[in-house]
């Protein structure tokens, strides 16, 4: 299979070539991994080299990705004797006995994972540019930021190596480097996909597991194959009425739609940015829907006031508990200034922080009381010169690194503390060629209405020809 034609196709395509025996499963195979290797030279997406041979996976030909080339994110053990690093120096390569459940439906839909993909030190950056493995490039300008914390996974999909890629959100980390590199990438209701057996709760409730994507109907069939409480979890969210492939191409009712393009917190939004999720707007009122200019009321000091002390106490929480206390000389400085501000967090800290967050859980769930769906900016910003944003520069407090970031992507962490889903979509472009991503949020549970309006988009303002200048396949 030429690499040219493996490029082209999604995951679902890449999947009925191999069932309608068009190419073998090992044709596939051969042409990711030829796809990897090319681009990972130029865009340094791979923690580790690529497996050989590829993850045990279902053999089952109607699996629903039987065949499928695939990668998972270095952001904690997912897989069973595969080493992870957390992007940091200081972690000398955790190997876990058994997958994690997600990691344990990845395999039973057929995907065949071959490697590993890099992500910022304790994955809590929007930029990719550990200490560790160095700068990953964004596809589209190398000298620009691919996003984070899944980086690696959204430049080596954008690219062309793999059609989809493991990656998590703990703030926008799907979100973020979707939009960076013009892929969709959906963040879950809370409780839609597991976290265990080993967390009962990620983040305290913050953080989500699922994947990026270069199409709506990939987003769609793989939610159907991995979505659904396992036994035990704290969380679940509402069983859907029918399958998630379903919805896109489904007709979309009148909606009544909110947009801002104003951050929370107040900081600057690129009017290119703004004016792109202005232009779905605009879109989306011309076909029938009720459009106003709405926005949750939304106490963005309350939403720091609890990132603080969660963040600290989780990426603390592991380190500290490790058999070996990390090499602090080993580790970044944002990551050594947590280490020292955890010994101050106190039990009563984190009571006030989950009580701010469920004040701003209520005031946004209000807001979908009345709206369907909102629309904002993914980012704020154009996707930065590498260097911007320095995880490792001694300066930065861990609520000054927060207020860093967020100046950066100020739309998404809001929805990783209320659970509501939500997705970026590749919508527009900048006048330099760069990739403008709008995220499109729902109410609780309502990942069928995001599906149905997302295909909606990719078929109005369709994506698919717009490849960048780093893409396997030429363009």
């Amino acid at each position: 299979m030429r690499l040219d034609e493996y490029a082209r196709y999604d995951a679902v395509g890449l999947r009925d070539l191999i069932r309608g025996g068009e190419v073998t499963a090992a044709e596939v195979e051969q042409a990711a991994r030829e796809a990897i290797e090319v681009a990972n030279a130029e865009l340094n997406g791979l923690a580790l080299p690529v497996f050989e041979p590829a993850l045990d996976r279902s053999r089952d030909p109607d699996a629903p990705f039987a065949g499928v080339p695939f990668l998972i994110k270095d952001s904690g053990p997912v897989a069973a004797g595969v080493p992870f690093f957390l992007g940091s120096r200081a972690v000398p390569g955790v190997v876990m006995p058994h997958d994690s459940e997600l990691m344990a439906r990845f395999r039973a839909a057929g995907l065949v994972t071959l490697g590993l993909t890099t992500a910022p030190e304790m994955a809590i950056n929007f930029a990719t540019e550990s200490v560790k493995y160095g700068i990953t490039r964004n596809p589209w300008d190398p000298e620009r930021g691919v996003g984070g914390s899944s980086g690696g996974a959204a430049a080596l999909v954008a690219a062309g190596a793999v059609p989809i890629a493991h990656a998590t959100d703990g703030a926008g980390s799907i979100r973020v480097p979707a939009s960076a590199c013009g892929l969709v990438g959906l963040k879950p209701t809370r409780g839609r996909t597991p976290c265990g057996p080993d967390l009962g709760e990620s983040f305290f409730g913050i953080s989500y597991n699922f994947a990026l994507t270069r199409t709506v109907r990939d987003t769609a069939y793989l939610l159907d194959a991995v979505s659904g409480p396992a036994p035990g979890d704290k969380y679940g969210a509402p069983t859907p009425l029918r399958p998630y492939a379903a919805e896109p191409g489904a007709d979309v009712p009148p909606l009544r739609i909110g947009v801002t393009t104003r951050a929370w917190s107040g900081v600057a939004v690129d009017p290119e940015v703004a004016g792109a999720a202005a232009a779905v707007a605009g879109l989306l009122g011309e076909l029938g829907h009720r459009v106003d200019e709405a926005s949750p009321v939304v106490d963005w000091e309350s939403v720091l006031d609890g990132l603080v002390p969660e963040v600290v106490s989780f990426v603390a929480a592991p380190l500290l508990g490790a058999p070996r206390p990390p090499d602090p000389a080993k580790l970044e400085a944002v990551t050594r200034q947590i280490l020292h501000d955890v010994h101050a967090v106190t039990a009563l800290d984190l009571i006030a922080a989950f009580d701010a967050h469920n004040r701003v859980s209520r005031s946004v769930g209000a807001f979908f009381a009345d709206h369907d769906l909102l629309i904002t900016p993914t980012l704020g910003q154009l996707p930065p010169p590498h260097g911007t944003l320095d995880f490792d520069d001694p300066k930065h407090s861990v609520r000054g690194w927060l207020e860093t970031i967020f100046a950066y992507g100020p739309f998404t962490a809001l929805f990783n503390v209320t659970g509501q889903p939500a997705i970026s979509l590749p919508l527009g472009h900048s006048a330099d060629g760069l990739p403008i991503g709008v995220q499109l949020v729902a109410p609780f549970g309502r990942e069928d209405t995001l599906l149905r309006v997302a295909a909606l988009l990719e078929q109005a303002l369709p994506w698919h020809d717009r490849v960048p200048p780093t893409f396997v396949g030429g363009r």
